[in-house]
């Protein structure tokens, strides 16, 4: 069975997360069960903290400038400026709080997975024939058992503690626009968002092709400069110091006009991004300016928009790291549910006896040594 690459993007991503779901909810450890919930639940506490803070600024803001038309529901001792200022930042280190403390919550959860899939595949291996593994590379499968467990801790890292949060910032910022300021709002932040993850996922999708070339030619020149030192005496004998020199500088061109374009693709997309969400952005100011002006909207309210989207624009930075790092996970895995699924050749029949030994003994005759 030769080993093969699975692509993040076939119809067997969702075959693989199903795999993972009872490792991530296991029937028999409600306490990890309990975990589960209680980090979804901080997760959503600590979101809805972060969205409250712009509030606070918009209120201080207000007070600022002297508009007491729209002061905030709260105590009168909480309404000075500085009060509300001091809750802003009170607000965000709550919702670090939060953060940090799902995160503790959900560490054991992710473990736990690891170590019994890890077990698993572990126990599995002992199971298959010797046929198997004199067909396979041990170095080739202790890589795939290796990177499958990493690839569990990629997939509950990025996709539970990140992408999830960020789906739910989204959702939130949303409704708060749509129920505000008006859906208007709504369709320039999800369409800049939409182009956004478009856009970052087709530049890095081009970047991984690139980074892939310049992993081959790293490999090819470290090859051949470890060989060439191995053959130290060989080399110097034909008198192929040269050649050798000649042969590792091409590889390591290759590397460096690869590197080079690593670097370039990295610039265009940050470039790139950075276009998308300011032209957003600038759209978004633009409509509250003119309902600032227009006396609509407060001061404020136009501080609070740029907060709300200067927080939503934190996440989104992560998005092409994220979703290459949840793609190189998803296939890792999928290479080790692929060594799950390979049948025993050697099963025993169901209702199967174990052999019992009655009596028996060894004996040696004639048994001769010399040296």
């Amino acid at each position: 069975m030769a080993e093969k690459t699975v692509s993040a993007d076939s119809g067997s991503t969702f075959k693989t997360l199903r795999n993972l779901w009872p490792y991530m909810w296991p029937a028999d450890r409600p306490d990890l069960r309990a975990r589960v919930v209680w980090a979804t639940v901080l997760l959503v506490v600590a979101k809805l903290t972060l969205v409250a803070g712009p509030y606070f600024f918009k209120w201080a803001t207000d007070a600022l400038a002297g508009d007491a038309k729209s002061a905030p529901p709260l105590p009168a001792f909480m309404l000075a400026p500085v009060m509300l200022v001091i809750a802003y930042n009170v607000v965000r280190l709550v919702q670090l709080g939060f953060n940090q403390l799902r995160d503790a919550l959900f560490a054991r959860v992710g473990q736990y997975a690891v170590r019994q899939l890890a077990f698993r595949t572990f126990v599995h291996m002992h199971q298959l024939s010797l046929r198997f593994h004199l067909e396979r590379r041990t170095g080739g499968l202790s890589r795939i058992i290796e990177r499958g467990t990493k690839g569990i801790e990629t997939i509950v890292r990025f996709t539970v503690l990140n992408t999830l949060p960020t789906i739910l910032e989204f959702a939130l910022t949303a409704g708060i626009f749509a129920v505000t300021y008006g859906w208007k709002y709504v369709a320039v932040v999800a369409v800049t968002v939409w182009l956004y993850i478009w856009f970052t996922i087709r530049a890095s999708d081009w970047r991984i092709v690139i980074r892939r070339d310049m992993n081959d030619s790293d490999t090819d020149a470290s090859t051949k400069a470890i060989d060439s030192l191995l053959n130290f005496e060989t080399v110097k004998y034909f008198n192929n110091e040269s050649m050798e020199a000649e042969r590792f500088d091409r590889s390591m061109a290759r590397y460096e006009i690869a590197a080079t374009r690593i670097w370039t693709s990295l610039g265009w997309l940050n470039f790139g991004q950075g276009v998308i969400f300011g032209l957003g952005t600038v759209i978004v100011m633009c409509l509250s300016a003119l309902e600032v002006q227009a006396g609509t909207q407060t001061v404020g309210d136009f501080v609070f928009i740029n907060a709300m989207l200067i927080q939503l624009s934190v996440p989104l930075n992560f998005i092409g790291f994220i979703y290459r790092e949840i793609r190189q996970g998803l296939t890792d895995i999928e290479q080790m549910f692929d060594l799950l699924d390979v049948p025993q050749e050697i099963v025993d029949k169901p209702g199967a006896k174990p052999l019992v030994v009655g009596s028996g003994k060894v004996e040696f005759r004639d048994v001769q040594f010399s040296y």
